[in-house]
């Protein structure tokens, strides 16, 4: 098994009482997660129940907690005795959070679950399980584990904004360009067929459309969702305008509105907002969209090669930090303000006028922290930038 920098965290976890519940798009190893965690447990009083199996939904399948906890001891668990129960895709469970509360509060029992979306799993546990569990969200791999699971042998530098060395660059350029392509989903990362790749990555959508949405929302109009989504993923890197969005698609902008909630509370969006000194204002400003994982991006047509990339470094800066972006009405931007003290713009193929411009603009608004990223290396001897691959 490849290990997820996310792991020492979970298990650490293990120690505490309170519930773990880990959450991520569908196919992003939360069901790994589970496993690994629950090997980690050395008593034998525990157990492992994939809620995909009706079998094991159908335990849960009464308001009765009694006979759900006898169903429990039939599967081996003592409830006299520190347990540790397992629950992988609990969101197909519509009641199990008031069940989980019940048991937490009566008998000494450590829940480790996992669900495919923060849209319900953030909703249900807010309420019912306050100050009980602590949410871990799993995202796409960095570039440092997707080199991991590439099973290339890799000694990287701890991240920092200075200028990366070219050696660097050269070693890991093809692979940075294919994590770039393909993302950061495991098992595509790990299948070597390119083409097999790319019908992964389709199979993953498909997924996504016809289960999380179908399930986890009241659109019944798949279709337009998925319309929708091609609608977006020619704009990634720009500014969320209802009205326009409306106007092409012909979806209301409440309901435009309705489904971009709900594709960045499922983790397949990620909306950035702006950064602006009031909160009123930052507000009323439009958001920028990505997509949370570049090889989902890439099945879809007509994107431009700076937005691929610029979606990629998107992504990985936001497992750094919270990031924004400025704008100002006469069309100056910097594409992103990372923890409100370093300005990054993002280039193909940066030069050392994008350099000049983006210290300019950074000074301009009190930011003395720059940072230019590329993902080629420009022909003229540049080399004042951050290549995209040392970001993890």
């Amino acid at each position: 098994m490849v290990l997820r920098n996310k792991y020492p965290e979970l298990e650490k976890a293990l120690e505490i009482r309170q519930i773990i519940a880990i959450t991520g798009l569908r196919r992003i190893g939360k069901t790994t997660a589970l496993k690994y965690l629950f090997d980690k447990i050395e008593t034998t009083n525990k157990l492992f129940l994939d809620l995909e199996k009706l079998e094991n939904r159908d335990i849960f399948n009464t308001s009765r907690y009694d006979d759900i906890i006898q169903s429990l001891k039939i599967e081996g668990i003592d409830f006299d005795e520190k347990a540790y129960i397992f629950l992988d895709e609990i969101q197909l469970i519509r009641n199990i959070a008031s069940f989980m509360k019940y048991i937490y509060d009566n008998y000494n029992v450590k829940f480790v679950v996992s669900g495919s979306s923060s849209y319900y799993m953030k909703g249900a546990f807010t309420e019912s399980l306050a100050g009980r569990k602590r949410i871990f969200e799993l995202w796409p791999l960095d570039f440092k584990e997707f080199l991991v699971f590439k099973g290339v042998d890799s000694t990287l530098p701890k991240f920092s904004f200075n200028f990366t060395n070219k050696h660097f660059i050269s070693k890991y350029n093809s692979l940075y360009h294919e994590y770039v392509q393909f993302g950061g989903f495991p098992e595509v990362v790990l299948e070597k067929d390119r083409n097999e790749k790319v019908e992964l990555l389709k199979d993953i959508t498909n997924s996504y459309l016809k289960f999380d949405i179908l399930f986890l929302s009241d659109f019944t109009n798949v279709d337009e969702l998925y319309k929708l989504i091609k609608l977006l993923s020619a704009r990634v890197g720009s500014k969320v305008d209802y009205t326009k969005l409306s106007n092409i698609s012909g979806i209301s902008r409440k309901r435009i509105k309705d489904y971009l909630l709900f594709l960045e509370n499922t983790y397949f969006i990620k909306l950035v907002k702006p950064f602006v000194k009031n909160a009123d204002r930052e507000i009323a400003l439009q958001q920028k969209l990505y997509f949370t994982d570049n090889g989902i991006l890439n099945t879809f047509s007509n994107i431009s090669g700076g937005a691929i990339f610029e979606n990629a470094i998107a992504n990985q800066l936001s497992l750094l930090g919270n990031i924004k972006y400025y704008a100002k009405r006469t069309g100056q931007e910097i594409d992103f303000i990372i923890d409100e003290n370093t300005a990054i713009e993002v280039k193909e193929t940066p030069t050392a006028g994008d350099y000049k411009t983006l210290q300019r603009r950074a000074n301009s608004i009190g930011i003395n922290k720059t940072a230019l990223v590329g993902l080629n290396t420009p022909g003229n001897g540049f080399g004042n930038f951050l290549f995209g691959g040392a970001i993890y």
